[in-house]
């Protein structure tokens, strides 16, 4: 019930409940008595310990968020990111007769040049840059207070892997257009790790353990000795030492060095089965020497080369030897796993290419069959001005993709240097990556 408008009024103008019942008269009273109203509880707030408790907690909350940025993530990292470039120029019809070092950047992360989207990609010393392929201009960077693993381009995006604790587990995806992240996961790959690219997923490679990513970095195979098991017993094999390792559509193939077998044993596994830590075979075989190196994976086939034999033998999907051919390279080329224990390849329209360490082989990619060799050679090669360009000691060989006939040689000032070559190329920008060195030629 509502109360009297005089008593509301007169409680208005500061006097109690108390007083208006002293001071009305019966006839102002027609209705039932109301009680005394209820006294108004005090804030705590109005008490100065409260206050106290209060300031006391908002600094140590303030305190706390300040400890936990000091030692976090976020302010190890530096992002400046770009809006997206303009579309480059196309690439040249032909390889033109002439190419001189527009640019040069240090690039250690790098194994093979990358360049994704409108970008050129260089990494060293925990920083991860995108570039304008023409001028060599930063136009993004990404930095981490951590060692750089390695880097490579895969589905036009920039795979950073960054050394944390004992191995190299944080993997970073970034836009090469923009240098925006887009996406980031914690892994186990081993120290020396490469990454190999297949259709959809990435590897990294190591000696007991392969980690698969799918193109959002959601792990989606690992096979070996897995360091932390969720379940056991999952792993067919964690004795194992991986000498090489390449990728195709869908699959991953491995050499593995098991105790008490006879020879290596070829593994080809999918990239994505159902369990993660569960990974499925396409097949598995004991092959009939020590010593072998997987070469290339091409639709249902996957070459390996067996230095005893000096042959190249060619496996199907099932697992079963489709062809055997003569494999002429010095013994020396094949003495020692690959580099990060990946053969350094390289596709081309009709071909793969192969470097074995002093001859660059053209395999079909129909069925790896050998087309040809090139001897005296840096590097696999790479695409460019719808030609087969080669690094060898005096510059670049053109040549005829399908007879490896050589159309002529593009003179290169390499300033001294003689290691291997690995090539890449963006619009009418040829890059060299040389040792830590990333060059672009035009």
């Amino acid at each position: 019930m509502n109360e009297p408008h005089g008593r509301h009024r007169r409680a208005e103008t500061g006097v109690g409940a108390e007083d208006v019942l002293a001071t009305s008269s019966p006839a102002e009273h027609t209705g039932p008595r109301h009680s005394a109203a209820p006294r108004v509880r005090r804030s705590p707030w109005d008490r100065r310990r409260d206050r106290v408790l209060a300031a006391l907690l908002v600094v140590a909350w303030v305190a706390a968020g300040v400890l936990v940025w000091t030692f976090s993530d976020s302010r190890a990292t530096t992002q400046e990111t770009a809006a997206p470039p303009p579309a480059l120029p196309p690439a040249p019809e032909s390889v033109p007769d002439d190419l001189a070092e527009v640019w040069r950047a240090p690039s250690d992360a790098t194994p093979v040049p990358v360049a994704e989207d409108s970008a050129v990609v260089a990494a060293s010393d925990g920083e991860v840059t995108g570039r304008d392929p023409l001028t060599g201009e930063v136009r993004w960077r990404y930095a981490r207070d951590l060692q750089l693993c390695t880097v490579a381009g895969a589905w036009s995006k920039a795979v950073a892997v960054y050394r944390k604790d004992t191995g190299c587990s944080e993997v970073t995806q970034l836009d090469p257009a923009t240098g925006h992240r887009t996406a980031q996961r914690n892994g186990d790959a081993e120290l020396g790790t490469r990454l190999v690219v297949g259709e959809g997923h990435v590897t990294a490679t190591g000696e007991r353990l392969l980690n698969t990513w799918r193109d959002d970095l959601v792990k989606s195979m690992e096979y070996g000795r897995v360091p932390a098991k969720v379940n056991p017993d999952r792993q067919p094999r964690t004795g194992c030492v991986y000498d090489s390792v390449a990728a195709g559509a869908g699959k991953v193939g491995v050499v593995e060095s098991c105790p008490r077998e006879t020879g290596d044993r070829l593994t080809v596994l999918k990239a994505a089965g159902e369990n993660a830590d569960e990974p499925e075979s396409e097949f598995s075989t004991v092959l009939p020497e020590r010593g072998a190196q997987l070469v290339a994976m091409s639709g249902d086939f996957t070459a390996v080369a067996l230095p005893e034999r000096d042959r190249l033998v060619v496996y199907d999907a099932e697992g079963i030897q489709h062809a055997a051919y003569p494999l002429e390279v010095p013994d020396s080329d094949l003495t020692a796993n690959p580099p990060g224990r990946v053969a350094p390849t390289a596709k081309g329209i009709e071909n793969v290419y192969w470097f074995t360490g002093s001859s660059t082989v053209a395999l079909s990619r129909a069925d790896l069959a050998p087309r040809w060799t090139l001897e005296g050679t840096l590097g696999p090669g790479t695409v460019f001005g719808k030609q087969i360009v080669v690094p060898v000691e005096s510059g670049l060989a053109v040549l005829d993709e399908l007879t490896g006939d050589t159309a002529g040689t593009v003179a290169v000032d390499r300033r001294g240097y003689a290691g291997p070559v690995r090539l890449n190329a963006i619009g009418p920008v040829l890059l060299e990556q040389r040792g830590g060195t990333l060059v672009a030629l035009r």
